[in-house]
């Protein structure tokens, strides 16, 4: 999925939220419609609520262990059905560097894929990835476009 696409897709559902409560809410949602081989991208500046709603994701798939953002470890797997693959590219150039850590071989098995700062490995992106746009727009609000899913 290349950035621009991030924007132009037809399916947009916009969420307002006013805590980290109602963005963990937002997640849980998301989850429910999300099937095997999913790819998840969120994309957001720092302190946006990805990790949060990451959380809220793994929440809906009933993961109970204490969900992280994988910074340093890049990969986090949770044993669900389907597993929960959580990612973040923060630490990652560019695709090449995911590439080099299998995360290519690895998106497109059987999981679900959540993947922060989703913009640093745009070409790693399948077509079809559900876009989840997070935008800070107050102290505890956030703005949050979720792209071609439609939301149960």
């Amino acid at each position: 999925m290349k950035p621009e696409d991030f924007l132009t897709r037809k399916s947009v559902v916009e969420l307002e939220t006013n805590s980290e409560e109602e963005t963990f809410a937002v997640g849980k949602r998301i989850a429910e419609s999300l099937t095997a081989g999913m790819v998840v991208a969120l994309r957001g500046t720092l302190g946006s609520g990805k990790t949060c709603l990451a959380k809220g994701i793994a929440g809906g798939l009933k993961i109970k262990e204490n969900v992280t953002s994988p910074t340093y470890t890049i990969i986090n797997e949770y044993d669900t059905t389907p597993p929960l693959f959580h990612i973040d590219a923060y630490r990652l150039n560019n695709d090449e560097d995911f590439e080099q850590i299998g995360g290519r071989e690895l998106i497109g098995g059987g999981g679900i894929y959540v993947i922060e700062w989703s913009e640093r490995i745009p070409k790693s992106l399948p077509s079809d990835a559900v876009a989840v746009e997070l935008e800070i727009t107050g102290s505890s609000s956030r703005l949050i476009r979720v792209f071609g899913l439609e939301l149960k």
